[in-house]
Order: structure tokens, then sequence, then C-alpha cells
């Protein structure tokens, strides 16, 4: 087996666990620990150190965030993986990582609400400047780079926009200008797409969403790309300078030095780590994900065609619709199909968005996404609330608009409860 490249349905059950020599579980083993055992002082001193692989502080490193790590990094197409307590921490610490006081990002304006929030206030705060672009015009990145950008931030498919960025073509404008390309596939998962085959550096996930799926546990992880010369720029120093085993972190790490940083520097610092039981939680997750993202995408995909077809809803947005304006790049990125989130528009106002989703019975209300059950929630009030009214609309947030999480139930039986949700709105012309 060793000389064969294994496929995903396999990878996503074996990458990262190690034979239990001890007792043989079949299962990853939770070690429920917060500090680690040396043999030696010699050996103490070398992992401290990151000379030598090993643990010593679950703040650090755990043999069970290990195998999660290993897993997404391996599905994702990367070198090393961190993960993190939530998707939030994954998304700061991809950037703190690289990001010090009068640096700038330039960033897609259909960020997910949390991820724009923070990057305009908490960033701006540090004296941090995140320039908010259109992303459907690569050129709009273009206009903004200059010898202080650090970093371009987009997700694979936006939320709650649903849009499809053309990320080849972004990757090689960052790459042409020596800045690293940081793209959210939380949406799309491994699965679906794999940015950095496409020339992204490093990928975020809300592990909280699809990987682990059941909507139980909350956590993150960083992968990195491995293809970026943090030196050759001369624009990230942290990466460059020697710091305590007097050698630089590109020189001792070259294409984990990103994550060795991050795991370092941050995760010793800030600590907003996964514990051993949610890795544990993760990685149940991941040994499904295939089989979950295929029915997830068939029930996306009719549902679509559903509310497509009736007279009370004004429009749908989904790739997948051969009528939407991201349909070809879901055909060039996503060959599987699209994901499973969608939004839409439903005529007669607030008053009518109210009585259809509170008589939804099978659907339910939560701000949530890629969970196995099917969810629906009203953005404009609840997850972009924070944003001012000129700030939802470029996210693509209109007050008309509903975001739906497709579940994995049966397909009639989703359709039903939306047919007698939207048979008892109000009659619209």
């Amino acid at each position: 087996m060793s000389k064969r490249k294994l496929n995903f349905d396999t990878l996503q059950i074996h990458v990262g666990q190690k034979v239990d020599l001890q007792n043989g579980s079949t299962a990853v083993p939770i070690y429920q620990t917060s500090a680690f055992r040396f043999d030696t002082f010699d050996d103490a001193k070398a992992v401290s150190a990151y000379e030598k692989f090993g643990y010593n502080y679950t703040r650090f490193r755990n043999p069970t965030q290990t195998a999660f790590e290993n897993r997404i990094a391996a599905l994702e197409g990367g070198t090393a993986a961190l993960s993190t307590s939530s998707g939030m921490a994954a998304i700061t610490y991809s950037l703190l990582n690289i990001l010090s006081q009068g640096d700038e990002i330039i960033a897609a304006d259909t960020l997910y609400a949390g991820t724009h929030t923070t990057f305009s206030n908490l960033f701006s705060n540090m004296g941090i400047k995140t320039h908010f672009v259109n992303p459907n015009n690569i050129e709009d990145f273009k206009k903004y780079i200059n010898e202080k950008t650090k970093a371009i931030y987009a997700e694979s498919i936006g939320n709650p926009g649903i849009n499809i960025i053309d990320i080849e073509a972004l990757s090689k404008l960052a790459n042409d200008n020596q800045i690293p390309l940081i793209i959210d596939n939380t949406f799309a998962t491994p699965y679906l797409f794999n940015p950095i085959k496409y020339g992204a550096n490093i990928v975020v996930h809300s592990a909280t969403k699809f990987i682990g799926g059941h909507g139980s546990t909350i956590g993150g992880v960083i992968v990195e790309g491995g293809n970026f010369n943090w030196a050759e720029s001369g624009k990230f120093p942290g990466f460059t300078n020697p710091v305590c085993n007097e050698s630089s972190y590109y020189d001792a790490y070259k294409d984990t030095a990103f994550i060795t940083k991050a795991r370092s520097q941050l995760m010793g610092t800030l600590g907003a780590t996964l514990s051993p039981f949610n890795a544990f939680m993760l990685l149940q997750g991941v040994e499904t994900l295939s089989l979950r993202m295929k029915k997830h995408v068939f029930n996306a995909q009719k549902i679509a065609e559903f509310l497509d077809a009736s007279d009370k809803v004004s429009w749908v947005n989904y790739p997948g619709l051969k009528s939407s304006k991201y349909y070809e790049l879901g055909k060039k990125y996503f060959p599987k199909g699209p994901g499973s989130i969608l939004t839409f528009g439903l005529k007669g106002g607030l008053d009518n968005i109210k009585k259809f989703i509170d008589n939804l019975e099978i659907f339910s209300l939560v701000t949530n996404i890629g969970d196995i059950k099917s969810l629906v929630v009203h953005p404009a009030t609840t997850t972009h609330v924070e944003l001012s009214e000129e700030e939802q609309l470029l996210a693509g947030v209109t007050p008309d608009l509903i975001r739906m999480s497709v579940g994995i139930e049966d397909i009639d039986d989703l359709i039903f409860d939306l047919e007698q949700s939207l048979n008892k709105l109000n009659y619209i012309k």
C-alpha cells in the first residue's frame, strides 16, 4: 500500500492514525491529558525547541489533535496543519501569523460577518488596514496591492453570497506579487475543492461545519500549502529572523514554517487550543465526509430547482443552477457540486419571511451551517445584524434573503416541508 496513492474515501478514514500498540484500539484514542512525561533531559530540551517531534503540553500539541491535523492536511493536499478551538480562531491566527502594525490586507467584501468584523474592527484597532473589494473582479484586488500588503483573503464559496471566485486567477495575482493567498474553504470542504491545487498558499476551515458535520463540536483548522517562499519577498521578517534556536522558521522548517510559527508563537501565547475530545469528535466527522457531501449536494440541487420554480420565490442563488452567474465557475472548480448552501428571496416582505420560517417543521432556525440536519436563517436579522445596511448589501445580504443549509434527510420530505410552509403564505402576484 505504501506504493499506492490512496483516494479520498480511504484517506479520510486512515490518514494520521497510528496503530495503538499497547491496546490495539481501532479508533484514535482520546489523549485526555494536559502534559506529557519526557524520557530524558535532552529529550525535553529537543521537543520544547521544536528540534524533535514530540509532545510536552496539550496547548501546543496532543496526539489526538495531531491525528486530526494530519488527516485534514492530507485531504487538502497541504504540508502541515494546526487545529484550533474554533473557526474564528483559525481565521485570526492565519493572519496574525504574518501581520504587524502598519500592514495591510485585501479581502473579498462577501465574507462571513464574523470575519468581516474581525478585519474591520479588531485588526483596525491593531493598526492593520483591510481593503474590502468586489471579488467578482480580480482587477479590484490588484488596485490595492502595495509594499504594505501582506495577504489576500477570500472564501472559496462566499457566505452568504454563495459567490465563487476565480481562485486560479486570484492566486496568480497574489503569487506574482509575492503575497500569500489565504482561502476559507469551509463551505466547500476538501472533498469538493482543494484551493492549494489552484495556487492558494494557506487554507482555513471552520471544522464546526461540514468537517464535524453533526452540529456537536466547535473547532477550526489551518492548512499550509508549503508553496510560498517566505524569504524571497523580504516582507516577512518573522519567518526569516533568527529565533531562540538561532535559526529562522523558514530556514529550519521550509514548507512547514507557517504552521510551526503559528503553533509556537500564537498557540503558545494565545492558547485557542482544540481540546482532545473535540479533536476526536471531528475525526469521527471526517471519516464520513465524502458520503455526507454527496447527499448534501444532491439535496441542495433538487431544492434549488424546486424553489426556482415557485411563484412565491423571487430569486434563487445557487451555482448549480444554469441561471446563476457563477454556473461556469462552479463547473470549473466544483465538478462534484457547488456545496449545499443556497440563498433565495421570498416575496411579501418580512411578514412572509417570518411566517415561512416559523411554519417549517423539518428545517430548523439555526445560525449554523454544515449540519446533517437542514437549517434555515434570515441573515439580515441574525448572522449579519452587526453590519450596517450598506455593509450587509456589499456582503450580498438583502432584506429578503434567506440562507439555507441543506442537510441529508430524505429529499421528498424536505421538499414537502418547504411546500407546506410556502402554501401558508399570503398570496402574492
